[in-house]
């Protein structure tokens, strides 16, 4: 059928609908509506022509239609805090390749701070989201409250106690002892730790209070530790080095928040003439494209972030009966990556 037939059975230059496309396409309106939300119900052959049909009409299905008759969406909220790294965009990978494996979409809204949470929270809720994914344990009490009470599934990542619904992620604090004594094995003796302060900061309470307790297990001082903020970004190590190194000119190991932290670190010791790792080895967190091109090239703990987006999806689209009990936190653990910065 040519363009203009297609056109003319619709009423020129109108808003392409349903109808419009079923009728050019020659096939149900019913068809038209399993081509997008149930393709797998659709012969190859009628799907391609719907689609094509669909392309040149400018169709594109009303989802809030649908949400409105079914009570709820194929749409899956994801709130994240950054895209500034890799680590971020391999997690939300993992959540768009298991959302579609599924039939469902994710939308991606970014926050930094509790009240744009939120806010976020309750724009997915009005568009009647399947679920939604959060970024961490520390939300505003309202979101946590109003989460609760609509009974909203939602799994908070990069956690594993004391979630709102769902929760997955990895163990942080075994994450730290390892890097600790993987420095300690290599004979470092003054080690300083790197973390962020401000809304961010309780983010990586519970690395500090590993890398302290690991240290006074190895019968090692604890006290060297700064908190940068996170807005300066590679000029954050630069500043931490320097106040690390008033306070403990020998110095000789830093473990920090970020690999981003952590190059900071090394190019001010290029610029300084330490030498890395012969004087100070570093480590970072993340395993950000950087980690592995820096020279030196940068020891880090590497998150199963995509694996983290992938479960965090199946958990929510898992099917669990209304008002049941939510499933065990999952783990989907970390690796360390042994590189030449220590």
């Amino acid at each position: 059928m040519s363009g203009a037939g297609r056109n003319g059975a619709g009423g020129g230059g109108s808003r392409a609908t349903m109808q419009r496309v079923a009728a050019a396409a020659g096939v149900s309106p019913m068809t038209v509506s399993n081509t997008f939300r149930y393709p797998e119900r659709v012969q190859e052959e009628t799907r391609a022509r719907v689609l094509a049909v669909a392309a040149e009409l400018g169709y594109v299905p009303n989802l809030a239609a649908g949400h409105l008759a079914s009570g709820s969406s194929r749409v899956v909220g994801a709130i994240i805090p950054s895209i500034r790294n890799s680590s971020f965009y391999r997690y939300v990978r993992g959540l768009q390749d298991a959302a579609a494996e599924q039939g469902h979409e994710v939308m991606i809204s970014l926050a930094d701070d509790a009240e744009q949470e939120l806010a976020a929270v309750r724009t997915f809720m009005g568009w009647r989201a399947a679920g939604i994914v959060l970024v961490g344990s520390e939300h505003h009490a309202e979101t946590a409250a109003l989460l609760r009470a609509a009974r909203m599934p939602t799994v908070e990542t990069w956690v594993r106690r004391g979630a709102i619904d769902m929760c997955v992620g990895f163990s942080v604090e075994e994450a730290t002892r390892q890097m600790v004594r993987h420095l300690v094995a290599r004979g470092r003796r003054q080690i300083g730790f790197i973390g962020y302060s401000g809304g961010v900061a309780r983010r990586f309470a519970d690395r500090l209070a590993a890398f302290r307790d690991e240290l006074g297990a190895a019968g090692l001082a604890a006290g060297l530790d700064y908190m940068a903020h996170e807005a300066d970004g590679f000029a954050a190590g630069k500043q931490a080095l320097e106040a690390l190194l008033t306070r403990a000119p020998g110095l000789d190991g830093v473990i920090c928040a970020t690999d981003v932290i952590a190059g900071g670190v090394i190019f001010a010791c290029q610029r300084r003439g330490i030498d890395v790792p012969g004087q100070l080895a570093v480590t970072g967190w993340g395993d950000y494209e950087i980690a592995s091109e820096i020279v030196p090239s940068l020891t880090t703990v590497r998150p199963r972030t995509r694996d983290m987006g992938r479960t965090a999806i199946e958990l929510l689209l898992s099917g669990r009966e209304a008002g049941g009990p939510p499933p065990p936190p999952r783990d989907v653990g970390f690796e360390l990556v042994c590189r030449e910065s220590t």
